[in-house]
């Protein structure tokens, strides 16, 4: 492509204006539809990332190598059982089990979005350069702070696609469970309209802290567990003692019996 990658201008970040950014963003997200939901068959691509998206003279991306593509059935996990994509745009499930499904790509495209409205690379931040760009966006949204964490360069006045409305998108990509991301059709509906409210994201997978709501969430489901084994023990100890007492009465009567 005559442009080059993505990644190649993000680093020339001030060539890149917010409508040619808006524009690469709405190029993405009708590729993905295209994969996903228009296509004859539904295809994961499974390695989405800046370098592999390429821009041309009029710098509409096209999505490049689909070496690692996949055909798949909609809607369904499928397991690779080895690990293929880049680290730092693949999802949990992808890293841990090797398993692939719509949602992995759309945890890509969430990595994408955060890359494409801040221009930065998808490395450490944070003050202790310790926390991953996805929680580094996450903590300054959660703290009222998102325009921190945009491009400088950028002005979205004038534009019905919204910066901030990008970031909380591309935060709900990001989510740790598949379950909790949006499909690309709820994507690029909530890209498309400025007025309908968008929920606030969990924190985003691989994140160093946890929240306190999640904590307070899996404390409670622990205990709860722990409370369902022991009333389980418990009617089966009674089930036991109530099996032994027969058993003791029958003895007793054939004694008594005899």
């Amino acid at each position: 492509m005559p442009k080059g990658s993505i990644l190649k201008d993000l680093d020339r970040r001030l060539l890149l204006d917010w409508k040619k950014r808006v524009q690469i963003i709405e190029g993405l997200t009708q590729g993905l539809l295209y994969l996903q939901e228009y296509s004859r068959l539904t295809i994961l691509h499974r390695d989405l990332k800046a370098s592999n998206i390429l821009l041309d003279n009029e710098m509409k991306p096209k999505i490049s190598d689909l070496g690692m593509a996949r055909i798949f059935e909609k809607d369904r996990e499928t397991n690779t059982g080895r690990i293929v994509g880049t680290y730092g745009y693949l999802p949990p499930e992808c890293v841990k089990d090797g398993a692939y499904s719509m949602k992995s790509d759309v945890y890509s495209f969430g990595v994408l979005l955060l890359q494409i409205i801040s221009g930065k690379k998808n490395t450490l931040y944070g003050s202790n350069k310790n926390i991953i760009l996805l929680e580094y966006a996450y903590e300054l949204l959660k703290d009222g702070k998102g325009m921190e964490f945009m491009d400088p360069s950028l002005d979205d006045a004038f534009s019905s696609c919204k910066l901030m409305t990008c970031m909380q998108v591309a935060l709900l990509c990001v989510q740790e469970k598949p379950t909790d991301r949006p499909s690309m059709l709820e994507v690029s509906s909530m890209l498309k309209n400025e007025t309908a409210a968008i929920a606030m994201p969990k924190r985003p997978a691989f994140s160093r802290k946890r929240d306190e709501d999640e904590g307070n969430n899996s404390t409670l489901e622990h205990a709860l567990t722990v409370t369902i084994t022991m009333v389980v023990r418990a009617i089966g100890a009674y089930f036991q003692l109530h099996h032994l007492r027969r058993h003791v009465k029958d003895a007793l009567a054939v004694e008594f019996l005899v």
